[in-house]
């Protein structure tokens, strides 16, 4: 059914078809439209749930982790300061090889305060040990966040589906729902292979020393490495029952014989689809949306990047005295290959500064000027800064 739906409201109906029996979280600006909305759904007797109040989003992180292992399929979701409180709580969850879905509503992190768009605080967690998804519009979110349930639950890895705070949690877009019959056909009902029993006790989360430790590392990254596949499968198969593709590992457009291509990730995309129709150029220009940042789809990547003469990173984070997180993954995963294009790396939008239609063409032009071979933040104006500092 195809209805118009706030991005907030949406993934609270997409979270209650999937019946979850915890929903535990902390109101934090932008995620906090989800979680009333899910309660609203609870209170019209739409969504049978256990929907706890908390006093933090670390308590938040803890409940459903409790909860996922007693054998509950559990939901959360939070934003920016929010992510880092429950970090801790973020790395036990994966470490343990829980399976959980959390949103997170993309905001930027203090210092200074700002409750706007941009990847810095789910980025700052990529290390965590969670699958992480991104999504470029609401209808994705709505899909992504379906999948990401069987994705969890057959891997056993946690996953955090990414939507860019206010620009897609607060916009109403027409989305296609799902009926309940889609979802129930789709996603079996929730199974943990380690689940917490008092008739049958185990023990979890213990101590490891030196002699272990490294192969419990080495085992989750395999099997976060190994999850492509599923997360490749889990899309393959909602598209057969809706019709719909949440985009697989990346999904690409534009001209196939193109020599530039540029590659981003969360609603910008749809500001570059846009902006390219706006702007129609000599340069023939490719467009890739990376769905899935982690696991870092490597193979797919090289393959999209075949062909290329220079390849554009736009992102919405930096890392202090580096530059690009995206960036230098991507320069990572391209290195030591035969004709790889020239990666160019920007960031934009930082902070939830706009990125207009017209920062097309001056991402072409900064490229074309040879002048962006390492990193820039493109968007930042120099009369802003201290004299010292520009």
């Amino acid at each position: 059914m195809r209805q118009a739906l706030e991005g907030s409201q949406a993934v609270a109906r997409a979270v209650a078809l999937c019946r979850p029996e915890v929903v535990a979280a902390y109101p934090i600006t932008p995620q906090t439209h989800i979680v009333e909305s899910i309660s609203k759904l609870v209170a019209d007797g739409e969504l049978e749930t256990e929907l706890i109040s908390v006093e933090s989003e670390f308590s938040a992180a803890s409940v459903v982790l409790g909860a996922a292992a007693a054998g509950s399929r559990s939901y959360t979701a939070s934003s920016s300061q929010g992510i880092l409180l429950m970090s801790e709580v973020l790395f036990n969850i994966a470490g343990l090889r829980v399976p959980l879905v959390l949103t997170c509503a993309n905001r930027a992190v203090s210092a200074p305060l700002s409750i706007w768009n941009d990847h810095q605080d789910s980025m700052a967690v990529r290390d965590a040990g969670w699958i992480q998804l991104y999504c470029a519009n609401n209808q994705e979110v709505v899909d992504t966040t379906i999948q990401a349930y069987r994705i969890s639950e057959t891997t056993e890895i946690p996953v955090m589906v990414c939507m860019d705070g206010f620009v897609l949690t607060h916009t109403v877009e027409v989305i296609d729902m799902p009926s309940a019959e889609q979802v129930d056909s789709y996603l079996p009902p929730y199974r943990f292979s380690r689940v917490l029993d008092p008739a049958k006790p185990i023990s979890v989360g213990t101590l490891v020393g030196p002699d272990h430790y490294t192969e419990v590392r080495h085992s989750h990254h395999q099997a976060v490495v190994k999850s492509i596949k599923h997360i490749v499968s889990a899309d393959r198969d909602w598209r057969k029952i809706s019709g719909r593709s949440a985009g697989g590992l990346m999904s690409i457009e534009g001209p196939k014989d193109a020599k530039t291509a540029i590659l981003s990730l969360g609603s910008v995309v749809g500001t570059l689809r846009d902006a390219m129709d706006a702007f129609p150029q000599r340069r023939k220009v490719k467009l890739i949306n990376l769905r899935c940042f982690r696991p870092f789809p490597i193979d797919a990547l090289r393959k999209a990047c075949r062909g290329l003469d220079d390849l554009i990173v736009l992102e919405r984070a930096v890392s202090p005295g580096v530059g690009g997180i995206l960036g230098a993954e991507v320069r990572a995963a391209l290195f030591g290959q035969a004709k790889a294009p020239s990666v160019h790396n920007f960031a934009a939008g930082l902070g939830g500064r706009d990125v207009p239609l017209d920062f097309y063409p001056r991402l072409l032009k900064a490229v074309g000027n040879g002048s962006s071979d390492g990193f820039s933040i493109l968007d930042v104006e120099l009369d802003k800064l201290p004299r010292e500092d520009r």
